[in-house]
């Protein structure tokens, strides 16, 4: 029976339904998710689904455009932060980075499937992302820079460092069925295993960086 909704407000159903299509689009994609589960599972009509977000296109971006801007604040803000140290940047850039990826686990999947599937429509998230690339990478830069005058890390590329942070903060999580079946259920204590990549990480990037 379809759940009652007359007693919510405006921005619970709006919720709800932004709660259950992240649900579908990270299950099925974009091309396999359907409005009529994203209603059902919110508990909404399927006209009530349309007075909210229209169409799938406009629900899809904006769930899209809310996960940029989270990885944008977990990216950015470390860098922006001129008291820090280019040591504390970089630890505050992978803790930020890996806490994003432990509450968003489908998402790098999703982002990898959609490129193949569909380079378009992920073109959307790299451009979204590409916006504020600049920014982060010229402040990391000064830092790396400045660490380097003063003989405490290698001449490196900001964009190459930023690559390796990527890089091995999402493939745990890419390859989560592979990687939690070989080492014994390694990933099912989240918090533990978030906490450990976290250490480990940057610990082989400080190994990179070293004079």
């Amino acid at each position: 029976m379809q759940t009652e909704t007359v007693n919510k407000l405006p921005q619970d159903t709006e919720a709800e339904i932004l709660q259950a299509a992240e649900r579908e689009f990270m299950a099925k994609g974009f091309a396999g998710a359907r409005t009529t589960s994203i209603a059902q599972a919110a508990g909404v009509t399927h006209a009530m689904f349309h007075y909210y977000f229209r169409t799938k296109e406009k629900l899809f971006d904006r769930i899209l455009t809310e996960k940029v801007t989270l990885l944008r604040d977990a990216l950015v803000t470390p860098v922006m932060d001129t008291e820090l140290s280019l040591e504390d940047i970089i630890r505050g850039i992978i803790d930020r980075h890996l806490d994003f990826i432990a509450a968003n686990p489908d998402l790098p999947r999703f982002i990898i499937t959609e490129l193949y599937n569909n380079p378009q429509r992920s073109a959307t998230f790299v451009e979204k992302l590409r916006i504020y690339a600049p920014l982060m990478l010229s402040g990391l830069q000064q830092k790396i820079d400045e660490a380097h005058a003063e003989g405490r890390c290698r001449k490196v590329d900001a964009g190459w460092l930023m690559l390796d942070i990527a890089s091995l903060n999402i493939f745990s999580y890419l390859a989560y069925p592979v990687i939690n079946g070989i080492f014994d259920n390694c990933m099912d204590d989240s918090d533990t295993f978030t906490a450990m990549r976290k250490r480990d990480n940057y610990d082989t990037i400080m190994r990179k960086l070293k004079p």
